[in-house]
């Protein structure tokens, strides 16, 4: 089998992508997997190469005759290639397609000559010609001849004629413009009808191939009658041109021919003589008028011009012949055809300008410039168009992307030709711009405030810090971190913690308003990209106050052996300053707002006490009446909600010299200030107290002791299973204080006065009114309904 390989390289670097191309020749008909060429040495390419770029074999037309044999980069034959059946007449007949490669994008324009070969033999129209010849005809009168037709082309196509025998016409062959042959049969010696009514002669047609190969026809003339004038054409060569896009039925041209002779040797007949294959089925001539009419399909593309012979015969059979040249003329009626050779899915958005993210071919089947195409897409995106070649278009980046801003771009190409009016084609690329960490996360606000009511339960939820990030995915994924650094020489991880996820943060600890007031520190927010971006955030944490602060007595001091009194003259006057109560508050605004007030007093209707600077001071002048020892309970209360307040017990001696006072202060500590009633009262509700205390103790024991009989039995009953204590919900385990849920110590204690008694007990310290003595007890006066006098009782309580 005979191949043929002719090729060459040409290489076109375009901004990224690599153009070449090359040709190869091979002869038709050769078998499935016959070698074409060897792509990869000729174009220089490692054999690695195509399979890493996984070459492929791109054709417009989506028809492969030839395959590509990556691991081995040679070229075959795909399926057989019938020249005739590709390229009809064309020459040379050739096929097109391009290899086209990845990572990078490569492609290379492969042309392939499709060789003839003589495998068509000479084929003429009819296989009988029919002559009638009048017996007139002189010498020299030419006869036309169907031509043979040779589907192959060069020297394997119609070479030579023969005639035989060449008693009375000899033959005559012509060649015309478009490389055919018009073949005549020439009249040599005068006919004689009575010699020879009939003659039967052999047409062969041969072509050049090697074997050669013929094809015949046979000719019958009949002799008729003398017809001595033949028809003659008004013009040799008519021409004409009809529209491709022409609708059945449309009138191409019209011929005529004239005879001089009359009757019916002067009635003319037209007709198409040795016409092409196929041209009877796309136009029809009326044999009486002579119009050339439109029946079937043109395509300029197929084919741009027709040309028919034609002949014209009288009644007497005497001919004449011409010819019309059918001019097809181009109409934009094919659409461009956009195809996608190479492109990317994705490209991340810090790609550089100018990359190259496809490569279109571009594709129009008219010609001149209806087959002219130009491509465009829209302005306002970051992408261009270059042309890198004839009918090829690189997609390459303009300017920088951003992923934030637009994440996908859905490329619109379209290809318009030059054609009146123009015709277009769309094609959408959907490119997708992957992210890269190139944003710091942003807070809501760089600065954060919160308020904390002091004594707070740790881990309560003070505040929740936000920032967003524009990037995506792990590059968008935020954690919060809580920097490091001292707070009053603590690290303030001590004092608060943030959620690494939702940026919670949470007190750590119980603040103390009295201990620290305010305090600030920074939140990291930190992505998760590679390498990480982080920001910054300051919090102002503040804490308030809460009322959890008694006042303090500072003044007058309060100890156990003092019996220091505060002395007022009998000639004092209204209003006179007997002493100041002085009180602090370490709490803070409303909550250290202190207010005095006189509680109790052996006269109120002497003394007062003033509600804001805590000054006692006479309400009228003393008289004799008025007794020497005089005790007072001023009790100081904050302005918080609820209010704490302390008592002080204020001693005031009404006297005029410092003798009198010794002398009525000896016993001072054993005045009554309580009545008999509060004893009697107190004493009461100690027996009920501890009434029902034995009870609950009776109670317990009894439930006690009932439950483990019961285990007993249950035991007794079933052996094997175990046993399971059960404490009642009301009552203690071992180690626990019974159904009273505070501790209390009773201290009673009774003076030789049956009418004085002292109770003290520990009270929780949620009591409000209380006073200091020198045993750090605290005690609780109630006012007396007459008056407070030496007999009266006193209760106090232990804290």
């Amino acid at each position: 089998m005979k191949w043929q390989v002719r090729f060459f390289v040409a290489s076109v670097f375009c901004l990224g992508t690599v153009f070449s191309h090359i040709r190869y020749s091979v002869s038709e008909e050769m078998s499935k997997g016959s070698f074409v060429g060897n792509i990869a040495q000729d174009l220089g390419l490692d054999i690695a190469r195509l399979a890493s770029g996984r070459a492929r074999i791109y054709a417009a037309d989506n028809s492969e005759y030839v395959e590509l044999i990556r691991d081995k980069g040679v070229l075959v034959v795909r399926e057989r290639m019938d020249r005739e059946a590709l390229c009809e007449q064309t020459s040379p007949c050739s096929i097109h397609f391009q290899i086209v490669l990845d990572e990078p994008i490569e492609f290379h324009g492969v042309t392939v000559e499709i060789l003839d070969i003589n495998d068509n033999a000479p084929i003429f129209p009819k296989n009988e010609i029919r002559l009638e010849i009048i017996e007139s005809a002189f010498s020299g009168t030419r006869f036309v001849l169907g031509g043979a037709v040779d589907a192959d082309v060069g020297v394997n196509t119609l070479q030579s004629y023969t005639l035989k025998p060449t008693d009375n016409f000899v033959l005559k062959v012509q060649s015309q413009p478009d490389g055919s042959m018009h073949v005549e049969m020439v009249l040599q010696t005068q006919l004689d009808r009575e010699t020879s009514e009939e003659m039967f002669l052999l047409l062969t047609a041969v072509d050049g191939g090697d074997p050669q190969m013929t094809g015949t026809a046979k000719i019958h003339v009949t002799v008729l009658d003398s017809n001595d004038n033949p028809p003659i054409f008004t013009q040799a060569v008519y021409k004409a041109s009809i529209a491709e896009n022409s609708l059945k039925g449309s009138l191409v041209t019209t011929v005529s021919a004239t005879d001089a002779d009359e009757g019916s040797n002067a009635q003319v007949i037209y007709s198409f003589s040795d016409s092409v294959d196929g041209v009877d089925e796309i136009f029809i001539m009326n044999e009486f008028t002579g119009e050339v009419t439109l029946i079937g399909h043109i395509d300029y593309e197929k084919s741009k011009n027709y040309q028919l012979n034609i002949q014209a015969r009288d009644g007497g059979g005497l001919t004449d012949t011409a010819k019309i040249i059918i001019e097809i003329v181009d109409v934009n009626d094919n659409i461009p055809a956009i195809a996608v050779m190479s492109s990317s899915k994705s490209v991340p958005e810090n790609v550089l300008p100018a990359t190259v993210v496809a490569v279109i071919n571009v594709h129009d089947a008219d010609s001149g410039n209806n087959g002219q195409v130009n491509c465009q897409i829209r302005d306002d995106i970051p992408f261009r168009l270059t042309s890198s070649s004839s009918h090829y278009y690189s997609l390459l980046t303009d300017t920088a992307l951003d992923r934030e801003t637009t994440p996908e771009y859905n490329i619109t190409v379209t290809a318009v030709d030059s054609g009146v009016p123009s015709l277009s084609s769309n094609l959408t690329l959907i490119l997708k711009v992957s992210d890269i960490n190139d944003n710091f996360p942003i807070f809501e606000s760089s600065a954060y405030q919160a308020f904390i009511v002091e004594n707070n339960t740790p881990g309560l939820s003070i505040l929740s810090v936000r920032a967003k990030d524009a990037d995506w995915n792990q590059n968008a994924r935020i954690s919060y971190i809580l920097e490091d650094a001292t707070v009053n020489g603590v690290s303030v991880s001590s004092y608060v913690s943030v959620n690494s996820d939702s940026g919670v943060i949470h007190a750590v600890r119980s603040f103390d308003y009295e201990q620290i007031k305010d305090f600030q520190f920074r939140v990291k927010a930190q992505d998760g990209g590679s390498p990480p971006l982080s920001n910054n955030a300051t919090v102002k944490i503040f804490i308030q106050d809460q009322n959890d602060n008694a006042p303090q007595i500072l003044y007058p001091v309060q100890t156990g052996a003092s019996h220091v009194a505060e002395m007022v003259p009998r000639s004092a006057d209204v209003g006179y300053l007997v002493t100041k109560v002085v009180a602090v508050d370490v709490d803070s605004g409303q909550n250290a707002w202190l207010s005095y007030k006189l509680l109790k007093a052996t006269d109120k209707a002497l003394f007062e006490v003033g509600l804001q600077n805590g000054e006692i001071r006479t309400l009228r002048l003393v008289t004799d009446k008025d007794v020497v020892k005089q005790r007072l309970a001023v009790v100081v209360e904050d302005n918080g909600q609820p209010s704490r307040s302390a008592t002080v017990n204020v001693n005031v001696a009404v006297a005029d010299s410092f003798p009198e006072v010794l002398s009525e202060f000896t016993d001072f500590t054993q005045g009554k200030d309580y009545n008999d009633s509060l004893t009697f009262y107190l004493v009461l509700a100690l027996a009920v107290v501890s009434f029902l205390f034995i009870v609950s103790i009776i109670a317990m024991v009894t439930v006690k002791c009932y439950r483990w009989r019961r285990e007993r039995l249950f035991y007794k009953s079933n052996g094997n299973l175990p046993v399971i204590p059960y404490y009642p919900p009301l009552y203690a385990d071992v180690g626990g204080t019974g159904t009273l849920q505070r501790a209390y110590n009773y201290e009673v204690c009774r003076t030789t006065d049956s009418r004085k008694s002292d109770m003290k007990y520990i009270r929780p310290c949620s009591q409000s009114i209380i006073s200091l003595d020198a045993c750090g007890t605290q005690t609780l006066q109630h006012a007396p309904e007459k008056g407070i006098d030496e007999s009266e009782n006193q209760v106090r309580f232990f804290h």
